[in-house]
């Protein structure tokens, strides 16, 4: 079982971290605004919990202009993507242990 629990991300365990990673897991790219109301956070909220992904190199952030107005949007890094899916494949090997 100790094994298993290793292989947990302690990036992944807050609540936002998890949901911003889901939600590029499945999406090529999602801007500050869709995250935050997905999420339903703060925007110091998710730019901590962003702040804190990109430090581990999980996502990419691209800031643009469109017209005036900047838009910032983030994409899963390749190692993001296998680092997740590490971490999802031990939470569902705990589950299943603890079904028996």
């Amino acid at each position: 079982m100790k094994e298993v629990i290793d292989q947990l991300n302690k990036a992944f365990e807050s609540r936002v971290r998890l949901g911003i990673m889901s939600a590029l897991m499945v999406n090529s790219a999602v801007d500050f605004l869709t995250l935050k109301e997905l999420l339903n956070v703060t925007d110091g909220n998710l730019a901590s919990h962003i702040t804190a992904l990109e430090k581990e190199e999980y996502i990419s952030v691209k800031k643009e202009f469109v017209g005036k107005k900047t838009r910032t949007t983030y994409t899963a890094t390749a190692a993001g993507k296998k680092a997740f899916n590490r971490h999802l494949n031990a939470l569902e090997v705990l589950v299943k242990k603890n079904k028996k």
